[in-house]
């Protein structure tokens, strides 16, 4: 009994030292460091623990999915001002879906702080897509009540938003609609495209598109298919435009 109750004291001590790296590695430390546990805490850890009085991540999670809807919108409201509502629903979805979160919860490493119960341990609740997604949203909730929006808003600034303007979601975006918008609405000309280089194996193509207003050069792009090379051809060119306009 003694043995164990070490080990348990051991275990306890090393999960506190992975949450004190943990808030080291992300430069933000917590006042209510309860909060920051319960947003790594599965119902299944609470369920073998009914004697001591833990919480579990769910009602966090909840916060923390609105939290997280609000600063994304808010961040590329502002960063895309010609992209319509329903492309920013489009994009958002794409940025809070459960794949970019559990991307984003292994980048972190959410996975080695999360207190689970044996069962689900042992049945690889660790790597488990939705529940490392559901951590991220617990811990986004979590850090809202701790230190509060702003805070929030310069953790996803080195976490998110990065991803965001590295066009890690622009499969969902359509550049070439919103530069046309663009175009028409100031009455401008006439926008052209054109392939300027094709090369590579069938199987393993690349191509290098121009786009134009009225002859004149406003982007190139480069892609594995002549529609995604126009596309960052004119993502180059809204780029450009909002340039000068700013």
């Amino acid at each position: 009994m003694r043995r164990k109750g070490k080990e348990k004291e051991m275990n306890n001590r090393a999960k506190e030292n992975q949450f004190k790296d943990f808030q080291d590695q992300i430069g933000i430390h917590f006042e209510n460091e309860k909060l920051l546990k319960q947003a790594f805490t599965h119902s299944s850890y609470v369920n073998e623990h009914r004697r001591k009085p833990y919480e579990d991540n769910e009602r966090l999670e909840f916060l923390g999915d609105a939290v997280l809807e609000l600063t994304v919108s808010k961040f590329l409201f502002l960063k895309y001002p010609m992209m319509s509502e329903g492309e920013l629903t489009k994009l958002r979805a794409a940025i809070v879906c459960e794949p970019s979160l559990v991307t984003l919860a292994n980048e972190l490493s959410f996975g080695k702080l999360i207190l689970l119960g044996k069962g689900e341990e042992m049945t690889g609740g660790r790597e488990r897509p939705a529940l490392l997604a559901d951590v991220f949203e617990a811990f986004i909730g979590a850090l809202y009540l701790d230190k509060g929006l702003e805070i929030v808003n310069g953790f996803l600034d080195k976490v998110v938003f990065p991803k965001i303007n590295e066009g890690a979601f622009s499969h969902v975006m359509d550049f070439k609609s919103q530069l046309q918008e663009l175009i028409q609405r100031d009455g401008t000309g006439l926008i052209e495209y054109k392939v300027l280089i094709e090369k590579g194996p069938a199987h393993s193509k690349e191509f290098v598109s121009r786009v134009s207003l009225n002859g004149e050069e406003l982007g190139i792009g480069t892609g594995k298919s002549k529609k995604e090379a126009e596309q960052h051809a004119a993502q180059m060119a809204l780029e450009v435009l909002k340039a000068k306009t700013s």
